[in-house]
């Protein structure tokens, strides 16, 4: 049986997702997988950073070139608790990342709902622990709105 699943990574992203919610920051998580090795991990920094750019996909992307050596993904999953925004979307894009696993849609400012295109052999696979994602920007939001 293998343990390396999609619900296995989205746990560790989600785990991320938790350390942002501990610094305050939007409860967003994200891994980036290559044979079945973590090689970066991140959360949401924009408010350590001061930085609007500093989402978790932008971080473990970063992270991830920096270990392979090279600009491009291939070969690599990127696992996020939150659907990418469109600028996520567009580095994910570029970066010709081969997968992308997300938990919870945002219908709001999800690339999808904006119509931001991936790359064309970019997989997605949306709905991975969806619940438990949701529920931790749910209650972000619902505390900082008393």
């Amino acid at each position: 049986m293998d343990i390396f699943t999609d619900e296995f990574f989205m746990q560790k992203a989600l785990h991320e997702a938790e350390v942002a919610y501990a610094k305050g920051e939007i409860p967003v998580g994200a891994v980036i997988v290559a044979g079945n090795q973590i090689i970066a991990k991140s959360h949401n920094l924009t408010e350590m950073l001061n930085d609007v750019t500093a989402h978790a996909e932008m971080q473990s992307i970063t992270a991830a070139a920096n270990f392979l050596g090279g600009k491009y993904l291939k070969n690599c999953t990127l696992y996020v608790t939150l659907e990418p925004c469109q600028m996520c979307a567009g580095a994910l894009y570029w970066s010709q990342i081969s997968k992308i696993v997300f938990g919870a849609s945002d219908e709001h400012r999800g690339y999808r709902a904006l119509g931001t295109k991936l790359h064309p052999k970019t997989e997605v696979i949306h709905g991975i622990l969806e619940q438990e994602c949701g529920d931790l920007v749910r209650k972000f939001f619902a505390e900082r709105r008393r």
